[in-house]
């Protein structure tokens, strides 16, 4: 069983699970809670395509909940550009590393106090989600 830690702007939590099934975790854990994956990023591909460089396994995956999001632009049309959420997974020796981003601290960037509602709800549902996958 892992434990969620925070950063200054990130829930992560440490699994022993390996690269692949921690994405597929993730990824189930977000839509039980109404997330879905608008987009994904495969980090190393990317620098080996790019730069011909290497990297650990590492995506990045653009989650969102519509309802919120609607939500959300509703009170703030620039909110967009710090949308969707993004959640990190990346291989760590024998296990994986899930971050996402907290829309809270996310959403102070826009000074807009109707908005700060809807990111404690995104918070709980990601926190949840994540929660989900450390337990195992």
């Amino acid at each position: 069983m892992a434990s969620i830690t925070t950063t200054a702007y990130a829930l992560q939590a440490r699994v022993d699970t390996p690269y692949e099934r921690a994405i597929e975790q993730i990824v189930a854990a977000l839509k039980q809670e109404g997330f879905g994956i608008l987009t994904e990023i495969d980090v190393k591909q990317t620098m080996k395509q790019k730069i011909d460089a290497d990297f650990r396994r590492y995506v990045i995956l653009g989650a969102c909940n519509p309802n919120l999001a609607y939500q959300a632009l509703q009170n703030e049309l620039e909110i967009g550009l710090i949308l969707p959420c993004n959640v990190i997974v990346y291989e760590d020796g024998e296990g994986s590393v899930i971050s996402i981003a907290d829309p809270v601290t996310m959403l102070q960037v826009a000074g807009n106090p109707e908005t700060e509602p809807i990111a404690c709800d995104a918070q709980e549902r990601l926190t949840r989600a994540l929660e989900s996958v450390a337990a195992g």
